[in-house]
């Protein structure tokens, strides 16, 4: 008896052993690995052993996988070498958009004992697309008494890759009457502006082609080109002006569509068709032209479609005033979209153990992650089971969780349990999700004299795994 005391508590140390280091790996940086976008499926990334200082065959003997937040199956690791391969090619605007750097987050999950190690896979960006115009003709109606030194602004291109990648530089053909002036929005873009050099006159020029070309800072670079048509008017000399330059407003993501956004304005002095004003979209994205839509009379701008804050928190939008002579003002619309509690929590399953024996304290019965899509107090989650039920719920790193026997199971006094984990969201109305799960407690046998056990345990002995479901209220 006194032999099965000190056994037992021994094991107890060293489970509490393990479970501090698996926290204290976790907690440190993580490590870091990097590929060039497009890279070949099967190439060598790093040898996970050796960069974590674990013995060969470590990975294999402990149970080893890689995990991720997405469950994106980009990397495949040899737990018999260690080596960490690329899965499958890797598309950095896919992945990571504008974002940059691209860091795709995963984790190593060794089961026996349960440690974690974080890790990140950097995606470089290669240049692999060319700057796009959305139109392949802009079309301009400047007045024949426009004063040299006046600026037009152009549609900017657009160019899928980051950094020196991305879009530097514009230029157009040469000719009298024009050049571009580079200008830097401030956010890292760069946008060009026509600029008048030299008086127009329209009964000896009344229409001007120029080419513009946007180049990127890549080595080669690459271009795209688009058409600037200009149409040389007769006087018109009052432009129409917005009540307001910049228009911010704030819609909740769960606003129904066909809802009123902002209601923008604009007035000119002239008369007969040179006063009437027509709104519309400046040169706006494939999104934007998806998602709003505008009265093109009263200037009423409308919800075309759903928002989701998770996926997109601000849309900018450029809408000119045209009158009929051809003259135009412009103004921004910064819509910012304001978060409701719209995503349950989720729970991510990584590993299940059932069944488990008796007389068996502090056994690993489930490891699993949570996760809330939304975002400050509807994005934070409370875990929990059953109060009445020999299980505890650990707390790890990165939103990971460890289903615990709090202390030893006996088979005679219950043989099944069904479990129930239940996260909630502190949003506003509160979300949960419950996911349900059974395991099952077995006997082993102790061994006849010849050290052969008694009878062999049947399938329906030793329990048979049933499948977890989920609930989301």
């Amino acid at each position: 008896m006194e032999a099965r005391v000190v056994r037992a508590v021994q094991k107890r140390q060293v489970l509490f052993l393990c479970v501090f280091l698996g926290v204290s790996w976790a907690g440190a940086e993580p490590l870091r690995y990097f590929v060039a976008e497009e890279t070949d499926r099967g190439t060598f990334l790093a040898n996970l052993a050796i960069d974590l200082g674990l013995g060969a065959g470590e990975l294999s003997a402990r149970g080893s996988r890689i995990v991720s937040d997405e469950n994106i199956r980009f990397l495949l690791l040899n737990p018999l070498t260690g080596d960490l391969l690329l899965n499958e090619k890797l598309d950095r605007e896919e992945l990571c958009g504008p974002t940059e750097p691209c860091v795709l987050p995963f984790q190593l999950l060794l089961e026996k004992p349960f440690q974690i190690f974080r890790a990140e896979l950097w995606v470089r960006d290669i240049n692999d697309h060319s700057p796009v115009f959305l139109d392949r003709e802009i079309t301009l109606d400047i007045l024949e008494s426009t004063t040299p030194g006046a600026t037009f602004l152009l549609e900017s291109a657009q160019d899928s890759d980051v950094g020196i990648n991305n879009l530097r530089n514009y230029t157009i053909n040469s000719n009298v009457y024009f050049h571009i002036n580079i200008r830097d929005s401030g956010e890292g873009n760069v946008y060009p502006e026509l600029v008048l050099d030299r008086v127009l006159d329209r009964e000896e020029v009344p229409e001007l082609r120029l080419t513009l070309t946007a180049l990127d800072g890549g080595s080669p670079p690459r271009s795209g080109t688009t058409l600037i048509r200009i149409l040389v008017l007769d006087i018109n000399d009052n432009v129409p002006e917005f009540v307001e330059s910049l228009y911010k407003v704030q819609v909740p993501e769960n606003s129904p569509v066909g809802s009123l956004v902002v209601a923008v304005s604009a007035r000119d002095l002239d008369t007969g068709s040179n006063g009437e004003i027509v709104y519309a979209f400046f040169y706006a994205t494939e999104r934007i032209l998806k998602t709003f839509q505008i009265n093109s009379t009263s200037g009423s701008l409308h919800l075309k479609a759903e928002l989701n804050y998770e996926a997109i928190q601000t849309y900018t939008l450029t809408i000119q005033a045209k009158d009929g002579g051809g003259l135009s003002g412009k103004c921004t619309v910064v819509v910012h979209v304001t978060d409701v509690n719209d995503n349950p929590p989720e729970l991510l399953m990584s590993s299940l153990t059932s069944p488990i024996a008796e007389n068996s304290p502090e056994t690993v019965v489930a490891v699993f992650r949570i996760r809330d899509r939304d975002s400050g107090n509807n994005a934070k989650m409370v875990c929990s089971v059953q109060d009445h039920l020999p299980f505890v719920l650990k707390p790890s790193v990165e939103n990971f969780y460890t289903l615990v026997t709090n202390g030893a199971l006996d088979r005679e006094s219950q043989a099944e349990y069904n479990i129930t984990i239940t996260v909630t969201d502190l949003g506003t109305p509160r979300l949960k999700t419950q996911h349900h799960l059974t395991t099952i407690v077995y006997t082993v046998k102790s061994r006849d004299s010849k050290g052969k056990a008694p009878y062999s345990l049947s399938r329906q002995e030793f329990g048979i795994l049933h499948p977890f479901s989920s609930q989301k209220m």
